[in-house]
């Protein structure tokens, strides 16, 4: 086992034992499968169950992997309307597991990786849950800033130009072949960036079907997961990152499989327009412009952000021991970002 797949069960659970309340050994600790960048653990102690979010060990990117960002957001929506797991400590000493990491509460919800939900055997429920996840982004973009502590939490300026800026550096920081679609991208991009119009709220960066959790029996969103990401924005960011995923193909086993050659209709999922008109009337506004960049601009961070895990692969300090297929996403996706282009 890898120092990414392990921890110290009992220096852990010594520091957990003086650090949180009502906390109590001993622990096992079991890495989940999923959480590429951040990797994530289940923690089993005699006082209950816990999830760990650490960064990984090793040389990272700079700005990357900044779980302790990931804990003060967390803590800060901990009153409002949108669900987050309660979060219990934030430790940046590294000599305990080898990184910084925090502890949370343990949601018993189900997450779902196929935008399809083919196992939902309810068309009612199916749309339900559309619905649930635009209301919950919707409330999302709503956080009073202020009220929260947030005000500071990102920069200020145009979202969009600050955003291509830093993904683009670090893709070329993970380039490990030249892609000529990426390339083209990037500058059509660059050329295209909206004027900015002053919408400044809370984004979450990656809010995607596999970073909610359902309540197993309602089909509510009770708690959004991975807030790795999140910074202050625009919010049809979010929104365009999410829909990104009914343009994708359908693939049985993907890490991310989407809505294309799927009959959404016929399971009682949205088209992309409805989806969209769902967050506006949650949001309480009336169109969208400039959604053709909205939604290139996503397929091409998703492609960054894939070439960045393939990069930790090549270094041997990725999470997840299937990151090294994620590199050839990169120029797919930068593929399909161009048809969308192409399209108007």
């Amino acid at each position: 086992m890898s120092k990414v797949d392990t921890l110290d069960e009992a220096k852990l659970s010594t520091y957990l034992e003086a650090n949180v309340a009502g906390f109590k050994g001993p622990l096992t600790a079991t890495k989940f499968a999923g959480g590429q960048s951040n990797p994530t653990f289940k923690i089993d102690a005699a006082s209950g169950s816990y999830v760990l979010r650490r960064q990984p060990p090793g040389k990272l990117l700079k700005s990357a992997h900044a779980v302790d960002r990931e804990y003060r957001v967390i803590s800060a929506l901990s009153d409002t309307n949108v669900p987050v797991a309660q979060v219990y400590h934030m430790c940046e000493d590294t000599e305990i597991v080898g990184s910084m990491f925090y502890l949370m509460e343990f949601c018993d919800g189900d997450i779902f990786w196929g935008a399809a939900l083919s196992e939902i055997d309810s068309n009612e429920r199916r749309t339900f849950m559309y619905q649930q996840m635009a209301e919950v982004l919707a409330k999302l973009h709503s956080v009073d800033l202020e009220a929260t502590g947030l005000s500071d939490y990102g920069k200020p300026g145009n979202y969009f130009e600050r955003q291509l800026t830093r993904w683009s550096a670090q893709y070329k920081a993970s380039e490990l072949t030249p892609i000529p679609a990426m390339d083209e991208l990037i500058s059509w991009l660059e050329k295209n960036i909206p004027a900015d119009d002053g919408k400044v709220s809370l984004v979450h960066g990656d809010y995607r079907l596999d970073n909610l959790m359902f309540d197993k029996n309602t089909g509510e969103v009770i708690a959004v997961l991975d807030w790795e990401l999140s910074t202050l924005g625009h919010p049809y960011a979010d929104l365009a990152y999410q829909c990104m995923q009914m343009r994708l193909p359908a693939s049985e086993g993907a890490t991310i499989s989407g809505l294309l050659g799927v009959d959404a209709k016929a399971l009682g999922i949205p088209s992309e327009q409805e989806y969209i008109e769902q967050y506006c009337q949650h949001a309480g506004i009336d169109k969208i412009d400039n959604w053709a960049f909205y939604l290139s601009f996503s397929f091409f961070r998703l492609a960054a952000i894939a070439q960045g895990v393939a990069k930790r692969a090549a270094d041997g300090n990725a999470s997840n021991k299937s990151a090294a297929a994620a590199g050839a996403m990169v120029q797919p996706l930068a593929e399909f970002a161009l048809a969308i282009i192409k399209e108007g």
